[in-house]
């Protein structure tokens, strides 16, 4: 009998998991994926579509499973029973399952109150009505900013570094700065990246206060700890993200599941954990895609298709979008890997295929879309 393997979410940990679970336990599991919505929406795209340059790309749910070897469900895990191994839907059917990978991401929170914030959405009005009111002569400083260092910082800088070049294209200008909790520009890759995105943005023109926290924008200033008021005459931040909470699975208090170096939740049989709702500090496709692979080799060497189950070693890949060709970041986040932060104008890992770098998903998605 297979092992029926339920997917609570319908993102890219949850494609993933699916992929890999038909590449490395093929017959031997019967996979489900349950999501509510009915699309894959391709969120990494969404930082070019103020500025023209790139639209979302959305694709049927349904369909994707199907090519991955997979069924969708289209209803949402409410809650848990983890003695009996049943997942309870929001209309109280109960489901099943051998193994269940809970993979439904983060909701994204209201980051700083009084300024536009970018969603990561296929309609992103307000930082264009910004870059209007730039270009209709009413805004000269503009900031862009982020709530905390766990917010996936790559779309911030990509924001300034596009809205520089749309200025640049239309003769406009404007004072852009970002403002960052980090203490450099994207110090999670390492100092071979934050060094060159420096040099970057003074290339640029845009200037860079780091170890800043924002906390409101009113009366045209941002505040801030630990800098004080800093006048702009816009802001632009990222939003706040709060893990989405399961009833019956263990999460600290913003709703973020721990899991062991297995991606298996802690403390609960036959439970994993992929993506933005574990606790793992950085929130990023690329990474959610290799802790669902994780769990497939988990899975799998349980069922005696994988001799030895590989741990969680994150390596952190981003496509830096600069308005002018764009760059390729490279680190290591778990340490013992040395100075192996690069930024380069080639990607190391290989075929540009996206924004996310995933073992099953990048080539995936280029499959459906060719």
């Amino acid at each position: 009998m297979k092992e029926s393997v339920l997917i609570a979410g319908g993102g890219v940990a949850a494609l993933e998991a699916a992929l890999a679970l038909a590449d490395l336990a093929p017959g031997e599991v019967d996979v489900t994926i349950c999501s509510p919505r009915p699309n894959f929406v391709y969120r990494p795209y969404a930082v070019g579509v103020p500025y023209g340059v790139s639209r979302v790309v959305t694709y049927d749910l349904g369909r994707l499973a199907a090519a991955a070897g997979a069924r969708h469900r289209p209803d949402s895990i409410a809650s848990i029973d983890r003695e009996s191994r049943l997942a309870v839907t929001h209309d109280g059917e109960s489901i099943p399952y051998g193994d269940l990978i809970v993979c439904p991401g983060a909701k994204l929170l209201w980051p700083v109150p009084g300024a536009s914030t970018f969603w990561g959405i296929a309609d992103e009005r307000d930082v264009g009505k910004v870059m209007a009111e730039i270009r209709e002569g009413g805004t000269r400083r503009v900031a862009f900013t982020m709530p905390s260092v766990e917010s996936w910082a790559l779309p911030l800088y990509e924001l300034a570094l596009l809205a520089r070049a749309e200025l640049d294209r239309t003769g406009d200008d404007a004072e852009l700065t970002i403002v960052t909790p980090e203490d450099a520009p994207l110090q999670v890759f390492g100092r071979g990246v934050a060094e060159g995105m420096a040099e970057l943005l003074a290339e640029r023109r845009i200037e860079v206060r780091t170890g800043t926290h924002p906390v409101r924008f009113e009366h045209g200033a941002l505040e801030t700890v630990p800098a004080g008021s800093i006048p702009f005459d816009r802001v632009i931040s990222l939003p706040k993200l709060e893990g989405r909470r399961i009833r019956g699975v263990p999460h600290d208090v913003e709703g973020f599941v721990r899991i062991d170096s297995h991606c298996k939740v802690l403390g609960c049989d036959h439970v994993y954990a992929a993506g933005d709702v574990t606790s793992f500090p950085v929130k990023q496709g690329g990474l959610a895609t290799q802790q669902a692979d994780v769990v497939a080799e988990a899975i799998a060497a349980r069922l005696g298709a994988v001799a030895t189950p590989g741990e969680f070693d994150p390596i952190l890949r981003g496509v830096l979008w600069t308005g002018a060709g764009p760059r390729y970041l490279e680190g290591w986040l778990a340490g013992g890997h040395g100075e192996a932060a690069t930024m380069t104008t080639a990607p190391p890992w290989g075929a540009d295929q996206g924004k996310i770098v995933g073992r099953y998903l990048t080539e995936f998605l280029a499959g459906v879309a060719a």
